[in-house]
């Protein structure tokens, strides 16, 4: 449900020339906007690419495959592209807030990053800070105290055994409840555990060295033995646990339990003593996968103590890895960083300073920061291009043949009731609850993430918060929320290569342009789309539509399978259906758009490239970038984004791509006319 930017008032000219109401004549755009583009001569990187490459052969190389050859990754990262450009700009800006703010006694941000700094001082506390809760784990010897002590684990952000967030009621969208999900994994997925894959069983027998290590760190005796019977507990429940694809159905997910009914479905566990130990007074509970949880409160029950004990211990040195002496967070990255992304080093220290304050409170850091390179120029700009996009999916939505006016009708409401924010919140958190000293990294940590939780609980019996956040003004993202019907924009991503005012529109349109209709269209993906114009989980769609909805989509899910960048692993098209529903409705949004604001004028040629080919190369752009292949192989289980290269070569849907870079049959992207996946 993501993607991103950051730029100046020169927005509204250079991209906002469709008008915010279908059906208005749209003013022309003429491109690029006055004053030098920041990148190449109009917006896009000519030299990055590949023209030896046929774009019907590979469009991601023949736009790209220049710059990927001469870039290497960055030996602090499993991938490079675009993005990090750009994440890399925002980390030094806040470096920069960070620096200047410890200076002031007075600043939290200031405290939290000088106790990060503070290096000797953390390695001569050693791990004396963390063995008061520790002891606690050591000194667990019943079940009747495992669920307490479960719960402190859980509000500290240590995560286990069951995941647990207050959330809005799907079907009840004006109300908040509990939610639990499965948990209890410390590997990525279920299928790192029962794959028979030879890699696979590498990283487990990686695992179980890393579990033997944190135990080790830990003080405990017999590691390795404990981590070999913890590996055993895990791969129990990883039988149980249900699969990403089953996972992302809105549908299948939403049980709604009263807690009277889970305990009497799974007894293995007390989720009411669970709760109440956290103050949470929740009569009904959501259930996100039921089976997977009444399997792992049996597999609990028949658990030996020892074991609850040690999977305490190891998931708290991991949570707290980079607030512990550097022997934890270097034994912590040596597997979850490197083993299993393929990151060769960690990052310097102040980037992971900056990590940290940034997660512990990002709306205080974020207030400096949209202040110092977030104008309201800008956001105002924003406002007016989300409008003109929101009209273009207006329009394509009139112009659907396959679904019916009532459908129809409901889409418009629901497009109607949108919700766009940009740049940063209206009202920021209030951090003053929250105790952070200079000399005490650990208790930061762990402070932080108890004032999280505890704010998230303190939601149970409120009114729904619709100006709330669930990103930072740093972050280079966006999302879509489908139960309040919006579409977020974080400042740092209204940058180049997504937005240059200087740019030429074409370029601009294939860039920011898609990713606001990316963020859009979600909201009638194959999930969003369950939900109504109030954000409600809610079939609104006639039975003839959401039929014909499900052939298309089983269209692109095959034409995703057939993606494979290893001989043994290929895209699921089924995970990432959503993603891909986005991309391919997100960019045909920007295209209408772009055509639109031309005038009815033909697009200018630049550097020999018609508008409609500087638009999908302005599209290939964005997806710059280059995997390790641990971190790709990772990726194909637990990241419902299909890899760059697919989301760029999505092009190979649209007549217009066929007639601006003329691709033959035979080709590999080529698809005949009836085979083009075409939904919104």
């Amino acid at each position: 449900m993501k993607k991103m930017l950051h730029a100046t008032a020169a927005m509204a000219l250079a991209l906002s020339a469709v008008t915010a109401q279908a059906g208005t004549k749209p003013a022309a755009t003429q491109a690029p906007a006055a004053g030098k583009p920041e990148i190449g001569s109009f917006g896009f990187d000519l030299t990055g690419m590949d023209k030896g490459v046929k774009p019907g052969d590979d469009f991601y190389d023949y736009a790209n495959g220049g710059w990927a050859k001469a870039t290497p990754i960055p030996e602090d990262k499993s991938n490079f592209g675009a993005f990090h450009v750009l994440a890399d700009l925002s980390q030094a800006r806040t470096h920069a807030i960070l620096e200047e703010a410890k200076a002031d006694p007075a600043s939290k941000i200031g405290a939290a990053y000088a106790s990060f700094m503070d290096e000797a001082a953390v390695e001569a506390k050693g791990m004396a800070p963390i063995a008061p809760w520790l002891d606690q784990v050591r000194a667990l010897q019943d079940r009747a105290g495992y669920a307490a002590l479960a719960a402190q684990a859980t509000r500290s952000g240590v995560g286990a055994p069951f995941g647990l967030y207050v959330g809005q009621d799907d079907k009840d969208p004006d109300n908040y409840i509990v939610t639990l999900t499965q948990g209890g994994l410390g590997l990525p997925d279920r299928d790192y555990y029962l794959s028979e894959d030879a890699k696979m069983a590498e990283t487990r027998a990686a695992y179980a060295g890393f579990l033997e290590k944190m135990l080790t760190l830990a003080g405990e005796s017999d590691a390795k033995a404990r981590a070999q019977a913890l590996l055993a507990f895990e791969t129990e429940i990883a039988r149980v646990h249900w699969t990403r694809v089953d996972s992302r159905d809105a549908d299948k997910v939403y049980n709604k339990m009263t807690l009277a009914q889970l305990t009497s479905a799974a007894p293995g566990f007390d989720f009411a003593g669970w709760l109440a130990a956290n103050k949470i007074a929740a009569t009904q509970v959501l259930v996100s996968q039921p089976s997977a949880l009444t399997g792992e409160a049996a597999l609990i029950a028949r658990a030996p103590l020892a074991v609850l004990r040690d999977a305490l211990i190891v998931r708290s040195l991991h949570a707290y890895a980079e607030q512990l002496p550097d022997a934890v967070g270097a034994a912590d990255f040596a597997f979850n960083g490197t083993i299993l992304s393929g990151t060769p080093q960690r990052e310097d220290r102040w980037k992971r300073a900056v990590n940290f304050v940034t997660d512990a409170m990002g709306e205080e850091v974020g207030k400096v920061y949209v202040a110092r390179h977030f104008p309201p120029e800008t956001k105002a700009a924003m406002d007016v291009l989300v409008k003109n996009v929101l009209a273009a999916m207006g329009r394509r939505i009139d112009a659907l043949p396959w679904m019916g006016d009532a459908t129809k009708e409901r889409a418009r409401a629901k497009l109607a009731a949108f919700t766009p924010k940009i740049g940063y919140p209206d009202k920021w958190i209030d951090y003053s609850a929250l105790t952070v000293a200079p000399d005490d990294l650990l208790g930061n940590a762990m402070r932080a993430k108890q004032f999280a939780f505890d704010r998230d609980v303190a939601k149970l019996g409120q009114p729904i918060d619709r100006g709330e956040w669930h990103m930072t003004p740093m972050e280079v993202n966006a999302y879509a929320n489908f139960g309040m019907v919006e579409i977020v924009f974080p400042a740092a991503i209204l940058q180049p290569p997504f937005f240059d005012p200087h740019a030429d529109p074409a370029v601009n349109y294939g860039g920011i342009g898609a990713v606001i209709g990316h963020e859009i269209s979600h909201h009638f993906d194959d999930q969003g789309a369950k939900y109504d114009e109030k954000g409600k989980l809610n079939q609104w769609w006639s039975e003839a539509d959401l039929a014909k909805f499900k052939a298309l989509t089983g269209d692109l899910v095959k034409q995703y399978d057939a993606y494979a960048p290893f001989p043994d692993a290929h895209v699921q098209g089924a995970f990432t259906l959503g993603e891909n529903i986005g991309d391919l409705a997100g960019l045909s949004v920007a295209l209408d758009a772009y055509h639109a604001s031309l005038g009815g004028k033909p697009a200018p040629v630049i550097d020999g490239l018609t508008g409609d080919q500087r638009f999908f190369l302005g599209w290939a752009q964005v997806w710059r970038r280059n995997y390790r292949e641990a971190n790709l192989r990772q990726r194909l289980i637990t990241d419902p984004h299909s890899p760059s290269r697919y989301r760029a070569d999505i092009v190979r849907n649209f007549d217009a791509w066929y007639d601006a870079f003329k691709p033959r049959a035979g080709e590999a992207l080529y698809l005949a006319p009836k085979d083009r996946v075409k939904i919104w």
